[in-house]
């Protein structure tokens, strides 16, 4: 079957025909002032240009005049203009309105088609859209738009969110880069805009929110974000934008923040053009400096057992039985449990957040129409902070992607390569639980605690008996002399030296060189049956090769190689005088470790209305997510518990060897135990349960993938100078992808009665987190609706989102759903692009309601916030430049997204963009 979709898809390349038309024009308003960004697209076919800075374009295809192009862009009613010859020039006027549902979207059916139109949900954020966005960013704009959340974990890093499900490793989300995959190989999940697209060369932004899998595969399983870039044969010459201003946090002060970027496009005939860009952000990152206690947020850092949120180190703990090693009467003094010193995050992480991107490509027109060869050549750079299990500092994390594309108004077949590199990447935990060990070992440690607070309490050599607190706090310190004081070169040595270890006992590096490649294509055969309907077929393959050297997989030996096809197909046809547009769609996939599976999807759409401008839909998919590369072989202490992936071939890979209590000694005769990670799967008891006072003994199926079946309808209406959008979805996930945390006992079988009992008594187990299935089938509900018009050359727009999680907590069973996001949240954003002549302005609010986050580096509420960004622009067209003030945030009220994150403040820019 791999073979055959394989070689079906270059036997695709043979199907082309030779332009013979190419029409060229020029689109102003009714002021004649040129309308950047205006689709212009052939009646009936998936054929179509875009305007540049200067309203111009140029069009070619094997279309024969006399034929019809529709023209539109955002805020201006669509028009329809005859071609009755070849190398005609047309001069095309739209006049203003609010016709948001007008705008061309590709993404929802892989072909051009109207947003009122659109089978599903869709999102688009337009060549406009960025430059009047009030965000630093386009990507961080994205956020204003309706049913999209970004978690903010980082100034170079944040995950875009649709519809739940979410940590800041958004597996179920995918991003695509002109086609390419975006996801960073071995991590799993896209990394923001930290190694996408230079906003100068983004054209168009197309978010679809909810699953995808009939047309995009296994990751396309609760929203994919496509961003397209500009032709060098449409979008030529230099431009350049740079911006300053500040960061402003109360944890970190008011830091420089600047970003700058340049893109160069030149055709050198109508058969051959280059492209180029490059651009750059630094900035000071939102420092995390939580000292709450997280197990026991009462009290503070007097807690012999003190852990703190954002201070690593400390999770290193015993419990000393003081009575026992003092020899004295049970109950005299007592014990406790003593974690460790810590140190705090701002002392382990680089917050010198920075993001350097570069891509190049080339283009060929072997006859000048619209057969087109593609090369192109990304890669990126960036300091980041991540969170997942821990808090990593990402330093020099590396990126690249090269493509070879091969496409016509028919077809397209693409290769493509994508590979990681982690730099100098590091766990900011280890790199405090080892540089305190290298100082001091941890026997040494507690057994200088135990001495010193057994004197001071005993009042040896002062006669004086201390009490328990002032006891705790002359034995921390005693323990603590000498210890490593960061900004000197004592701690710096050590910390330049675990943070280049790879071995996780001692160091703290991550060493990742994953890497997958991708071969996919698509053909319409629409022009082959007379436009009797639209059908599409395609497919694609991809191989993974795992390579983290032991640090983050089981691949100790070498690298891990596994691969997965699928093929497609999707019917378009329109009824009833082009009212009923019925959309039918099927692929299927199959993975080297399971079964292989279907994903159907049928959508309907009712066009009504004398004027047509109300559309109602339905549609009805199944999809489909494959566990992740970490889901199969992962197998990572992450010093609260070891993760461990359960492809069949990694169950056996992960050995660890635990030291023994001295009852464990007692019981087995040896020192150390060892553990195969399968026993985390086979031999183990529910957490919950033991934390509970009730063993569990618990078998944990090996992890399967993960289905959702999703029932959506919507309505989008034009009434006027108002556009209205509203969708209202239902999903039902079966063998929901989850983390199990279980505890592996160190002798005996769980559920024997016996030994795995006496293990739990005497401290001999360990956390292991296993990836599973839910049991039980897990529901979300939700919807949005949003309202935008124009009045009196003002915008104005405000959506609602609903989101709920439908489950039974109680029947999770330890299974965590990551929902994490809020039941309601509000936005709302008014400008004028033209108050007066070259001048416009914007405003956005956005209100969230508080939630709760759930992820494996903490459980916590986030509280409700509200955020006003806002920018004023001056268009000066003789120099063709823009010059732009703004902020985000810029009310200052700190608030985050996620648990245990920095608080995000408020950042403050100027810019200048050139021919944007």
């Amino acid at each position: 079957m791999k073979k055959i979709i394989v070689h079906g898809l270059f036997l695709l390349i043979g199907a082309f025909a030779f332009s013979q038309t190419t029409i060229t024009g020029n689109v102003v308003d009714e002021n004649g002032q040129p309308v950047l960004g205006a689709n212009i697209v052939i009646v009936g076919k998936a054929v179509g240009a875009v305007t540049d800075f200067d309203g111009n374009f140029t069009l070619s295809t094997d279309e024969v005049p006399p034929f019809q192009l529709k023209v539109s862009s955002l805020g201006y009613t669509e028009t329809t203009v005859e071609v009755t010859q070849n190398n005609q020039n047309l001069s095309i006027t739209l006049n203003e309105a609010s016709t948001l549902l007008d705008e061309i979207v590709i993404s929802a059916s892989r072909t051009p088609e109207r947003i009122f139109e659109s089978p599903v949900s869709v999102e688009r954020f337009g060549i406009k859209d960025i430059q009047n966005t009030t965000a630093e960013s386009f990507y961080g704009g994205l956020q204003n738009l309706k049913g999209v959340d970004i978690n903010t974990n980082s100034l170079t890093f944040q995950s875009i969110n649709t519809r739940g499900f979410a940590t800041f490793a958004n597996v179920r989300f995918m991003q695509l880069v002109d086609g390419m995959d975006n996801t960073a190989p071995g991590l799993n999940f896209v990394l923001g805009n930290l190694v996408g697209m230079n906003e100068l060369d983004v054209q168009s932004v197309e978010i679809l929110p909810g699953a995808s899998s009939a047309l995009y595969g296994a990751g396309a399983f609760n929203g994919i974000l496509f961003m397209r870039s500009k032709s060098p044969f449409d979008f030529q010459g230099i431009s350049a934008y740079g911006k300053t201003g500040i960061t402003s946090q109360e944890a970190a002060g008011d830091n420089q923040y600047y970003d700058f970027g340049i893109r160069a496009a030149h055709a050198f005939s109508d058969k051959f053009a280059v492209k180029t860009s490059f651009s750059f952000l630094q900035g000071e990152d939102w420092h995390a400096v939580s000292t709450a206690n997280v197990n026991n947020p009462a009290t503070d850092r007097t807690d012999p057992n003190y852990n703190g949120l954002n201070v690593y180190g400390d999770e290193v703990a015993t419990t000393l039985n003081f009575d026992t090693l003092a020899g004295l009467p049970s109950g005299t003094l007592g014990s406790a449990v003593i974690s460790r010193t810590g140190y705090d995050e701002r002392d382990l992480a680089n917050y010198n957040a920075q993001s350097v991107k570069a891509d190049w490509s080339m283009h060929y027109r072997p006859w000048g129409n619209d057969l087109e060869l593609i090369y192109n050549g990304r890669i990126g750079r960036g300091n980041t902070i991540y969170q997942g299990a821990n808090r990593y500092s990402v330093s020099g994390f590396k990126m690249q992607q090269h493509k070879l594309e091969l496409k016509n108004d028919n077809f397209f077949i693409r290769g493509y390569i994508v590979a990681e590199n982690s730099g100098d990447a590091y766990d900011t935990r280890f790199a405090a639980i080892n540089v305190n060990r290298r100082w001091k070992g941890d026997t040494e440690w507690f057994t200088d605690y135990a001495t010193t607070f057994i004197g001071a309490r005993l009042g040896v050599g002062t006669g004086v008996q201390a009490t328990e607190e002032q006891a705790h706090a002359a034995a921390r310190a005693a323990a603590d002399t000498g210890r490593l004081i960061p900004g000197t070169p004592g701690f710096q040595s050590a910390f330049d030296a675990v943070t280049a270890d790879g071995d996780l006992t001692t160091g703290a590096k991550f060493i990742d060189n994953t890497k997958f490649r991708h071969l996919n294509g698509n053909y319409n055969l629409a022009h082959l049956i007379d436009d009797w309907a639209d059908i599409q077929i395609g497919g694609s393959y991809r191989e993974y090769e795992l390579n983290s050297a032991g640090t983050i997989f089981t691949d100790f030996d070498g690298p891990i190689t596994y691969d997965e096809y699928g093929a497609y197909a999707q019917l378009q046809k329109k009824f009833a005088d082009d009212r009923l547009k019925l959309t039918i769609s099927g692929r299927y996939d199959k993975n080297e470790f399971f079964d292989g599976f279907l994903s159907p999807r049928a959508a309907l759409g009712i066009t009504l209305g004398e004027n047509r401008n109300h559309n109602i839909r339905f549609s009805v998919q199944q999809g489909f997510r494959n566990p992740t590369t970490q889901d199969l072989f992962i197998g990572l202490n992450v010093g609260n518990a070891v993760l461990v992936g359960s492809a069949p071939a990694n169950l056996d890979r992960d050995v660890r060897n635990f030291n023994l209590s001295a009852g464990g000694q007692a019981v087995t005769g040896t020192s150390t135990a060892t553990i195969v990670g399968r026993a985390a799967y086979e031999n183990a008891f529910l957490a919950s349960s033991v934390a509970a006072g009730a063993p569990q003994a618990v078998n944990t199926p090996v992890i399967q993938p993960e289905e959702i079946t999703a029932f959506e309808g919507g309505y989008r209406a034009q009434i006027g100078k108002v556009s209205i959008d509203m969708n209202g979805y239902y999903n039902k996930y079966k063998s929901f992808i989850a983390l199990r945390t279980v505890l592996v006992p160190f002798y005996g079988q769980a559920g024997d009665n016996a030994l795995s009992l006496l293990a739990l008594q005497n401290g001999d187990f360990f956390p292991y987190q296993a990836y599973t299935n839910s049991e039980q089938d897990i529901n979300s509900y939700g919807g949005n609706i949003g309202i935008d018009t124009n009045i009196g050359g003002f915008d104005l727009g405000v959506n609602y989102t609903y989101a709920k999680l439908d489950v039974n907590e109680t029947e999770l069973r330890d299974l965590r759903t990551n929902f994490n996001t809020p039941e309601h949240r509000f936005k709302a954003s008014f400008g004028n692009a033209e108050l007066f002549k070259n001048f416009g302005f914007g405003i956005n609010y956005r209100w969230s309601d508080e939630y709760f986050w759930e992820a494996s580096f903490g459980d916590g509420t986030i509280d409700s916030f509200s955020v006003f960004d806002a920018q004023v622009n001056y268009s000066v067209p003789s120099i063709k430049s823009v010059f732009k003030a703004g902020g985000s945030n810029i009310l200052g009220d700190e608030y985050v997204t996620a648990f245990g994150t920095g608080f995000i403040g408020s950042i403050y820019y100027v810019s200048w963009t050139i021919n944007p």
